[in-house]
């Protein structure tokens, strides 16, 4: 059976073991296909405004709001694995993304694209990112921040795939079966994934869409608005490192493709590093205030970049740098959620949020551009500044976060009945 019943008891969470171990493998290919998927835009950003010569701003709008669903339906996908439907949600979500991937194939104007890449694929996307954060959240305590960081390690490995089909193949078949390749290595993940996809928890049939009650918690208020800020700009780079280095530098479509390749390479085992340094030593909020700066520190020196050389060695360290925050920021999260069974919901209020930030970040820095007739520099300025404004916030909810814990705040499990729910 597919949807097996879950026991009523499950008993403590195992930390490791064969099953909990392939709900991480599930997870880095759910990974791949929604944030590997989102980050290897910039292969379509390229081809959308150099062969259908689409504005990058518009295009960009294809992007975000494929990310900007990604994280909106997470309070909708993260409550339903909360009530048990984990399993259900996830098969529908990949079913939607395999369809939106095959029907951009089909597509030639722009609000083809937009509907089939942008809406189909990110509805899908959003439907099966979130359950597979709770039901692997459920199987680790001790090594959670290991076990989510590996599985988000899965994007940096479909960052390279997809790029890689799409710039390669487009060559030699064509675009629209470039894709339709794509699709079906979609589809072949998602057989594996609805097959190793187990929840162990018993369904929490009541409660509500939204706990607000927890945004009274100091620390989760304050890392929700920190993750805002960081998450604003976050994508830019990913949408418009291919435009800045062929317009820029000069390279060539197939040199700026490679560019956008290593950046997701080099992201790979900085997941699960930074993971094991918080659970062994750090913490995941010390960590992730740690990785955030560096991140905004290499988005001030992208200024200085003017030759590919510099370009290779930027992206390099860049990819270390935002591959590891978007990794520890799921397991600094994780940590200031002290109910399992609440892991779903408390992950989609947040995700709910990023989504508007992801939505109207690459389009912020795309007008910039188009604003400043070409030039970098002022989106490079923007988002150098408010990702050091969102790593001022996560700070203040380290804070808070200690503190609570030395004066044992309730927290998020009383009272589940409170008014202040949705």
């Amino acid at each position: 059976m597919i949807f097996r019943k879950i026991k009523s008891d499950p008993g403590l969470a195992p930390d490791g073991g064969t099953r909990a171990w392939l709900q991480v493998v599930a997870g880095c290919l759910i990974n791949a296909l929604t944030w590997g998927y989102s980050a290897s835009f910039g292969v379509y950003q390229l081809y959308y405004t150099t062969e259908l010569d689409l504005p990058p701003s518009q295009v960009s709008w294809v992007g975000s709001i494929q990310v900007f669903l990604t994280f909106l339906v997470g309070v909708l996908s993260g409550r339903s694995a909360d009530a048990g439907l984990a399993q259900q949600t996830v098969l529908l979500g990949c079913f939607l993304g395999v369809l939106g991937t095959f029907m951009t194939s089909l597509a030639t104007t722009y609000w083809q694209i937009f509907l089939a890449q942008g809406l189909c694929t990110g509805l899908g996307m959003g439907l099966m990112y979130m359950p597979t954060v709770a039901v692997i959240s459920s199987y680790f305590q001790k090594k959670r921040a290991l076990a989510l960081t590996t599985s988000a390690s899965g994007s940096g490995v479909g960052s390279i795939v997809f790029p890689l089909v799409v710039q390669n193949l487009q060559i030699k078949i064509g675009f629209a079966w470039a894709i339709r390749v794509q699709a079906f290595i979609a589809l072949f993940f998602s057989i594996i994934i609805i097959s190793l996809l187990k929840p162990r928890l018993p369904p929490r049939k009541s409660g509500p869409l939204m706990e607000l009650r927890a945004f009274l918690e100091p620390s989760y208020s304050f890392f929700t608005i920190g993750m805002f800020f960081i998450f604003w700009p976050l994508y830019f780079a990913f949408f418009y490192v291919n435009t800045y280095a062929t317009s820029k530098i000069g390279v060539s479509g197939v040199t700026a493709a490679n560019l956008l390749v290593i950046i997701n390479a080099v992201g790979i085992p900085s997941r699960p590093l930074l993971g094991f340094l918080s659970d062994k030593w750090f913490g995941p909020l010390p960590t992730l205030v740690a990785s955030s700066t560096f991140l905004a520190c290499m988005l001030f020196v992208w200024i200085s970049v003017k030759s590919l050389g510099g370009m290779y060695a930027w992206v390099v360290i860049y990819g270390i740098a935002t591959g590891g925050t978007q990794g520890i920021f799921v397991g600094a999260l994780a940590s200031l959620t002290k109910d399992p069974s609440k892991m779903g919901t408390r992950f989609g209020m947040v995700f709910s949020v990023l989504g508007f930030c992801t939505l109207a970040g690459p389009p912020t820095a795309g007008g910039m551009i188009e604003n400043m007739k070409g030039s970098f520099l002022g989106a490079q300025i923007w988002a150098g500044v408010v990702t050091i404004t969102g790593t001022l916030f996560i700070v203040a909810a380290s804070w808070a976060d200690e503190r609570a814990n030395k004066e044992g705040s309730p927290g998020e499990g009383d009272d589940e009945t409170s008014s202040n729910t949705l």
